[in-house]
């Protein structure tokens, strides 16, 4: 007998099983077949939910994303934590470090899916911004950073670092080193605080 089930569990179960595929045998080398098959549904049950595995993708990133997001504002809202630490937890729940985050943002980074990751970029900002702007403004509210502002800072933050450090495993030892003091060096700057003053809150996040 055909088990019928809600479209919103179906739309999940979907995703659910694109996302180990994708981890364990590449984006490339998953076919919309392997994943109707590991499912057992019809492919017109599948791009019913989906126009092509390209839309998978691109559902899978809006999912990330969100739970990002979600983490970040969870650890952000634990006021029982300094703000730098808060800060420096939240940005490494930013940080994709598992097989699936690898295979997700290799594809992103490809020229064809150039859309694909200014729409992450762009879902992470939307997000984050607020949340990052809430902690400078706490800092600023408790003496440990100064500027008019806040949300700037957070916004240019969030822009730096997606980009200069996308692929930061890419870079040598030494233009590693140099772009992370860099980050920190001018991130001080535009926080107001004492040179040296995000050494500990920050490096863990780039270990």
């Amino acid at each position: 007998m055909r088990v019928v089930k809600e479209a919103n569990v179906r739309k999940s179960e979907i995703l659910d099983v694109a996302e180990r595929l994708f981890g364990t045998k590449g984006f490339d080398g998953t076919s919309t077949t392997d994943i109707l098959n590991e499912i057992g549904i019809a492919r017109g049950t599948l791009y019913y939910h989906f126009k092509s595995k390209e839309d998978i993708l691109d559902a899978l990133i809006e999912r990330m994303t969100g739970s990002l997001v979600a983490k970040a504002s969870e650890i952000a809202r634990d006021k029982d934590m300094p703000v730098l630490q808060r800060l420096t937890l939240m940005m490494l729940a930013l940080n994709v470090n598992n097989d699936l985050g690898h295979e997700i943002m290799e594809q992103v980074h490809k020229p064809q899916n150039a859309l694909m990751h200014q729409k992450m970029q762009e879902r992470l900002l939307a997000g984050v911004n607020p949340i990052i702007t809430a902690l400078i403004e706490e800092g600023v509210a408790q003496g440990i950073c100064q500027t008019d502002y806040p949300a700037e800072v957070a916004e240019m933050t969030m822009l730096y670092s997606n980009t200069v450090f996308d692929d930061l495993a890419g870079y040598s030892g030494d233009e590693r080193q140099r772009k992370v003091s860099a980050f920190i060096y001018n991130l001080e700057r535009l926080l107001g605080m004492e040179r040296g003053s995000l050494q500990e809150a920050i490096l863990p996040i780039f270990r």
